[in-house]
């Protein structure tokens, strides 16, 4: 099994708990996103995905792109542990939560938005970086209020055992704190995530903090 992905990507990031979450052995292959480099446009790559995005996930013979795809193949081809409840009303709840930050919050803010508010848009940095609290702000604040009702334990987006909704949420907060965006309006999933993070799938799917 190969991931073709960024380090510091958050779809990769997904990809990469859900496969530790799994206990799936993988080959890391990195495709590198940062200005100027070429790999994700490279023929070889455009081949596997022609969105020339990553995370790209090779199976055997199957190749699978974009991250919900992913994590809900290796829910349905390894399904233990499970990351969906079985009620169908309780995975629309998880799917609802993650789908707030992989719809909502994450395409506004990936990295070839916020490059082209630079270039050709024109915008300095400030805006940019206003740009970027704005929507983590707007999209942070409805989960916050979300999740108190939906974490059965004060550690988990829903119930009380990882879900699909702990895997979006994590790389989403990394985020927002790499970008410097104040957290604290949102001690529930501050608390959720210092408790996700510690855990050894998390934890060793974590890009460096820098």
């Amino acid at each position: 099994m190969q991931l073709y992905g960024f380090f510091r990507s958050s779809a990769s990031y997904r990809a990469r708990i859900a496969l530790n979450v799994k206990g799936l052995g993988y080959e890391g292959v990195e495709i590198d996103l940062r200005a100027g480099a070429s790999q994700q446009r490279t023929p070889q790559f455009l081949e596997l995905n022609p969105e020339g995005l990553v995370p790209v996930l090779v199976d055997g013979g199957h190749v699978i792109s974009q991250s919900l795809a992913i994590i809900e193949y290796l829910d349905e081809a390894y399904p233990a542990p499970a990351l969906l409840p079985r009620a169908a009303h309780e995975r629309a709840r998880v799917r609802a939560l993650a789908l707030a930050v992989a719809c909502d919050i994450h395409p506004l803010n990936n990295l070839r938005v916020l490059n082209y508010l630079r270039d050709p848009l024109g915008h300095d940095d400030a805006a940019v970086d206003g740009w970027y609290a704005h929507w983590i702000a707007r999209g942070l604040g409805a989960l916050e209020q979300q999740v108190q009702h939906t974490s059965g334990d004060g550690r988990h987006m829903f119930g009380s055992s990882v879900t699909l909704a702990d895997i979006l949420i994590v790389p989403q907060m990394f985020n927002a704190r790499r970008f410097k965006c104040d957290t604290a309006p949102y001690p529930t999933l501050r608390g959720i995530c210092a408790h996700l993070e510690s855990l050894a799938p998390f934890a060793a799917a974590a890009p460096p903090a820098a």
